[in-house]
């Protein structure tokens, strides 16, 4: 999810590098391109600052400038592709995914926790399956999600805090907003080892997730099965998302990651 910046010129960093990130930052999934005056407005970076940096990041390939606007550049794509811990785990995930969707051909998730959110590294979409807010690259609140909730049930104490501290808002009428509730809730997700979320996210959709440990017990990742509430009981798939979960917590120990 894109931080958009106050349009106040006085806020923001003051660094060429902030300016530059925080450029970067303000394009939004939907964003195929962005004019000047857009970036400007998202940023609060001056119209003339925008186009000093837009001209040497277009140099970097970083960006890419076109008739209309600026686009982000495939080098960009290519430095994300370099990540050497969300690369290494996706390609060791990737045939338990596979495997989850040729028997389900729901969408499967493979997400990790960044600060208070999940950052999808993966994602299969299912056949015919509903539209999701996910993307891969993309964030998502880690309460309201399966995934979400199956991270912050194996993280240190200190994380569940985090979120609470920072407000837990609306995303359905079913998500959950009660700190007490989310507590019993992640509670719950540690003493079996499954995470449901039952429209919490999105209107229609529900979800079974599970953590995939690392040594220390703490969870590096978590997979899920997510599907039309219609059409997807979330218990029936929670078995065999934990059994590829932990083979694949296995899998990440024995090769020290």
């Amino acid at each position: 999810m894109a931080v958009v910046r106050s349009t106040h010129r006085d806020d923001g960093p003051n660094s060429v590098l902030g300016r530059a990130f925080t450029l970067l930052s303000s394009f939004r999934p939907q964003d195929a391109e962005l004019s000047l005056a857009e970036l400007s407005r998202r940023t609060g970076i001056a119209k003339p600052t925008v186009h000093r940096l837009v001209v040497e990041l277009d140099e970097w390939g970083i960006v890419e400038r076109t008739p209309r606007g600026v686009r982000l550049g495939m080098r960009l794509f290519e430095l994300g592709q370099l990540a050497p811990r969300q690369r290494g785990l996706r390609e060791a995930a990737l045939p338990f995914l596979n495997d989850l969707y040729e028997a389900t051909h729901e969408t499967v998730h493979l997400g990790v926790l960044d600060g208070i959110e999940v950052v999808y590294v993966e994602k299969l979409v299912g056949r015919g399956g509903p539209p999701l807010p996910s993307r891969i690259g993309g964030r998502m609140p880690t309460y309201c999600t399966g995934v979400g909730k199956a991270l912050l049930a194996f993280s240190p104490p200190g994380t569940l805090r985090a979120v609470v501290e920072a407000g837990l808002t609306h995303r359905t009428p079913h998500t959950i907003v009660m700190p007490g509730l989310l507590e019993r809730e992640i509670e719950a997700v540690r003493a079996h080892g499954v995470a449901f979320e039952y429209e919490e996210s999105t209107a229609g959709i529900v979800c079974a997730a599970c953590p995939i440990l690392g040594a220390d017990g703490h969870a590096v990742a978590a997979i899920s099965i997510s599907g039309w509430v219609t059409a997807l009981d979330p218990t029936r798939v929670a078995p065999a998302i934990r059994t590829a979960a932990l083979a694949l917590s296995r899998q990440l120990k024995a090769g020290g990651t």
